[in-house]
């Protein structure tokens, strides 16, 4: 990101910029190339603390490798202090450093052990396992405490709560569900007209495995949202599924790696097979929760077929079910991975590539007032006239990037809590 283009943001914000830009004149290139720099070094390391959180909910959650019960956030916060769960985790971090070293793994498990490697332990030897061992009760420790401190955080204030929080790749089908819901309404309000999305950018699509809230490990890492919206899109009429092009902007390398894979495979003529699981036991209204059954039910329908679902565990039976779509070979080659951080960094497209539709959930919430209005600054850039930003967090600062606040789609989920998926307009 160049200064001349930071440079409204930086003086509409003069008064609260970092220590490193805060100067007697005006902030020189050199000064902000440093900044940047630096700044996405210092976000591109959160995914390492990300991919540790991951690691810490399959020790928390897992159900594949162990009988043991699952650390539910309640359990953990006695974690230390309650000698039964002190127990249990004890096992569970044995049954899951054998499930690592099994000559046959599956693939949410080799990619744990590559993150592992990366990061210097192993679980070849004894003594290399007992290392590995504290580490791993090491993560779940930082767990437990972050999760305390955002919680004794939230009783003063939410905003920017996870502001320097590990960047993890979680994803499940709520969200999916909750975008279709803002893309019905912009349907409904005439935002959305019929047809008129054809290229449609996605920030950070998540690869879904043990997700922090009641994750589970028995299905391969799978990439939901850019097909959800693609499903979403061409189900209302918002968009031609035959000739729509969706571009992911993530930092992760497991995550772009992972959605080019499966364009590879979709030249090949491999369809990509996605597991739709509905959690039983989850909370919510009586109308919310057969809201989401319903929209559970017909997940894939324009893109896809009905496929053989995983079976699911003995130990999640009775919370899950689960079907599974086959994703047609054209959607998978249709979707393309960048690696940007969005927070720092544009890719120019010309007028006629501009995206009609950019849509970042669970993602802003992570950054600051400053970040957030220089990634505003970066997407509306890449949005045509009249395009719209689509966030399940409210974006505080506006700053001058000619994204201005448009439709909001209200989600109430039970009496008391209500969730929000927001858009911003890109004016001419």
């Amino acid at each position: 990101m160049s200064l001349a283009s930071a440079r409204p943001v930086l003086q509409a914000m003069r008064g609260s910029l970092p220590p490193e830009l805060k100067t007697a004149g005006a902030v020189d290139a050199a000064a902000w190339d440093a900044w940047v720099r630096a700044k996405d070094r210092a976000i591109r390391s959160r995914v390492a603390k990300g991919e540790e959180l991951t690691l810490a909910n399959l020790l928390r959650l897992g159900i594949t490798y162990t009988g043991e019960r699952r650390i539910t956030f309640d359990l953990l916060s006695r974690y230390g202090g309650d000698p039964v769960v002190n127990s249990a985790v004890e096992r569970r971090t044995g049954d899951l450093i054998r499930a690592l070293a099994a000559p046959h793994a599956p693939e949410g498990m080799l990619q744990m052990r590559a993150f592992l490697k990366e990061n210097g332990y192993s679980v070849n030897t004894p003594e290399a396992q007992k290392r590995t061992r504290a580490y791993l009760l090491g993560a779940l420790v930082r767990q437990r405490d972050g999760v305390a401190r955002e919680r004794e955080k939230a009783k003063s204030s939410t905003s920017q709560l996870f502001k320097d929080r590990g960047l993890s790749t979680d994803s499940d089908l709520y969200t999916g569900y909750a975008l279709d819901l803002h893309l019905t309404n912009l349907a409904r309000s005439g935002v959305l007209r019929p047809g008129s999305v054809h290229r449609v950018a996605i920030i950070g699509p998540g690869l879904d495995f043990v997700n922090k809230k009641s994750g589970y490990d028995f299905y391969p890492p799978q990439t939901i949202q850019p097909y959800a919206v693609i499903d979403s899109l061409a189900r209302l009429g918002l968009a031609d599924a035959a000739s729509i092009e969706v571009c992911t902007y993530d930092i992760s390398p497991r995550v772009n790696q992972h959605i080019e894979r499966a364009r590879e495979s979709a030249a090949r003529g491999d369809p990509y097979t996605i597991q739709v699981l509905w959690n039983r036991s989850a909370g919510g209204s009586a109308r919310y929760l057969s809201d989401f059954m319903e929209y559970w039910r017909r997940f894939g329908e324009q893109i896809g077929k009905p496929a053989d679902a995983i079976a699911v565990p003995e130990a999640a039976r009775i919370d899950l079910m689960t079907r599974a779509v086959r994703i047609r070979p054209a959607f998978a080659a249709r979707i393309s991975a960048v690696d940007m951080n969005v927070i720092f960094q544009t890719q120019s497209r010309p007028p006629e590539k501009r995206f009609d539709l950019v849509i970042g959930t669970n993602i802003f919430l992570y950054y600051d007032d400053l970040q957030q209005a220089l990634a505003r600054v970066n997407l509306a850039a890449m949005i045509q006239p009249g395009g719209l930003l689509v966030s399940n967090t409210i974006l505080s600062v506006a700053g001058p990037s000619k994204l201005e606040d448009s439709v909001r789609t209200d989600i109430p989920l039970q009496p008391g809590l209500t969730d929000y998926v927001y858009s911003y307009l890109r004016r001419p």
